[in-house]
């Protein structure tokens, strides 16, 4: 017999072909386990979870995702220990099991230093603050020969000495010279200004933001000074006083109308109709220039 004698025999093609089955059952059973391990077929949209508490999350998706926390952030406005991104992005196509990258809004606060404010112009001071992320409490004048001069610096109705760590935020009384002619300033025009703005305006004036009132419901970056008192029309005030400011959403008061009220007749008389409501504001801002220069001179 010859060395290839088994291939004219039936058993061995039925053998061969056993092989071949047990062989196709063995991948059939390993690709379809392999499915299974990585759940291959099992696709999920993200959730959103930003604006959520961390770790609520976590605990709530701990048997979906591993989460796990690479960084923090202080954003103005968010609330502290909430998720402020996510990787995956919300909607990605997505396996449970898989790692969930988050930054989150930092739990404890930003800190800053004091800086010396002593002995600058009030003006100054205010950038400087503003620098450090730091705000102006409240203007405190009193007798001192150099005007609009800071005296002395407080926080709490203590004095702050500087280079003390502050949380980011704080409010910083300023205790300022009137000036030994102790002119009086005159009340800038804060209608039609968004809300945000009212307070830095008067204290760059050299007045302090009284009581807020507003008038309606709306998100802070529509709302705008409708009325103030004492108003501009009151010419100038002592240097600290307190101006009570009431707020208006700019969706539903037409604070071009308000403003043009404001001017002159004989300044009215020569502004276009559809005037746009910035170049609005710039004119009323000149002409309150030239009445503040004539109120000095005739001081």
């Amino acid at each position: 017999m010859g060395r290839l004698h088994f291939l004219t025999q039936k058993k061995f093609y039925i053998n061969l072909l056993i092989i071949f089955m047990l062989c196709g059952v063995l991948l059939w059973i390993t690709f379809r386990s392999l499915d299974k391990y990585t759940r291959h077929d099992e696709t999920y949209s993200m959730p959103d979870f930003v604006g959520l508490d961390f770790e609520e999350v976590k605990h709530e998706y701990a048997q979906d995702f591993n989460f796990i926390l690479i960084d923090s952030v202080y954003p103005k406005g968010q609330e502290p220990g909430s998720i402020y991104q996510q990787d995956p992005l919300p909607g990605s196509k997505i396996k449970k099991g898989r790692n969930v990258y988050a930054i989150i809004v930092a739990v404890t606060p930003e800190k800053t230093v004091m800086p010396n404010l002593k002995g600058i112009s009030l003006r100054e001071a205010i950038g400087r603050l503003e620098s450090s992320g730091l705000d102006v409490d409240h203007l405190d004048y009193v007798d001192y020969s150099y005007k609009n001069n800071v005296i002395e610096q407080f926080y709490k109705g203590k004095p702050i000495e500087k280079d003390t760590e502050l949380v980011k935020g704080s409010k910083i009384t300023l205790q300022v010279g009137i000036g030994s002619d102790k002119t009086k300033v005159k009340i800038p025009n804060l209608i039609g200004k968004p809300a945000e703005e009212a307070k830095r305006a008067l204290n760059l004036a050299g007045l302090n933001l009284g009581k807020e009132v507003f008038e309606d419901s709306d998100s802070l970056k529509y709302m705008c000074v409708r009325l103030m008192t004492p108003g501009i029309s009151s010419g100038a005030v002592k240097a600290g006083t307190y101006v009570d400011v009431w707020y208006h959403s700019s969706r539903t008061l037409d604070f071009k109308k308000e403003m043009q009220e404001l001017l002159h007749e004989d300044s009215l008389a020569n502004i276009p109709q559809d005037i746009e409501l910035d170049s609005l504001l710039q004119i009323i801002e000149v002409i309150d220039n030239e009445e503040t220069e004539k109120y000095e001179d005739e001081f």
